[in-house]
């Protein structure tokens, strides 16, 4: 008959000496807290009283010698290890909802495999692992991000000093785009003058909408009166002009005239 107060009490004394700070005992009854505080130095389990323990598990430092962090909480049960143990999320630093989802995950497969076998060094390990993998996750993600933006960075300046490459596609693309704004130019334009030519009136229409049209040019000149002034100095006496008179010409010849 296995005696499972006995493997589990040797186990959690090894444990202790694995993980010595960072092992904590909790008992879940007075007897068992009594019992802690008179063996601080050595774990005793109370075989009617489920043990319950915590284990804080840290990863490796990472980039900007950052880590993430678990606190394990397992609980024996009556049978273990022949039936799984209890455990949870005690608490966590630095972990996704995604992560601490993948870590209970890992814990029940690996209860699992290990069931009949006292496992809880084994499930740390695991967890252990698992932290680290999601250290180099988060320094991966942050080089691929950094990537991105400089590739970003680096296309937008490419594309302030050389501009876009012409192709068929986008040539078209924008000739499509040109053409249409330009007939809607040329139709605004088409209707604007319409609409001046509808407006503009003819000569008939002004003197039919103006009665004074045909007397305007009179009265102006009758209002005038005789203000109307004229340099007199603008003009020559016919005797001051000075004119060319062919026959005071030497070389003129009658006889030439008559031959035309």
């Amino acid at each position: 008959m296995t005696d499972y107060s006995e493997e589990q009490r040797n186990e959690l004394e090894a444990l202790e000496s694995i993980y010595p700070d960072s092992f904590t005992a909790h008992f879940t009854d007075g007897e068992a807290e009594a019992n802690r505080l008179n063996h601080l130095t050595r774990l005793t389990i109370l075989s009617e009283n489920p043990t319950s323990f915590t284990i804080t598990v840290t990863s490796e430092a990472g980039e900007n010698d950052e880590t993430v962090q678990t606190t394990l909480k397992f609980t024996y049960g009556e049978k273990y290890p022949d039936e799984m143990p209890r455990y949870e999320i005690f608490s966590q630093e630095n972990l996704e909802d995604n992560d601490v989802s993948d870590i209970l995950k890992l814990l029940e497969l690996q209860a699992e495999e290990n069931l009949g076998m006292v496992m809880i060094f084994t499930l740390v390990s695991a967890v252990q692992e698992k932290l680290n993998e999601i250290v180099d996750q988060i320094k991966t993600r942050r080089e691929e991000e950094k990537k991105q933006k400089e590739k970003e960075a680096e296309e937008a300046e490419r594309q302030c000093f050389h501009g876009t490459p012409v192709t068929i596609e986008n040539f078209l693309s924008w000739k499509a785009k040109f053409d249409a704004e330009l007939l809607e130019i040329k139709r605004k334009r088409m209707k604007e003058e319409e609409q001046a030519g509808k407006n503009k009136l003819s000569g008939k229409q002004l003197f039919e909408t103006d009665h004074n049209l045909d007397t305007s040019d009179i009265q102006f000149l009758e209002e005038a009166g005789n203000s109307v002034e004229v340099d007199e100095s603008l003009f020559q006496e016919m005797d001051d002009l000075e004119l060319d008179d062919e026959e005071d010409d030497p070389d003129f010849n009658p006889v030439d005239l008559e031959s035309d």
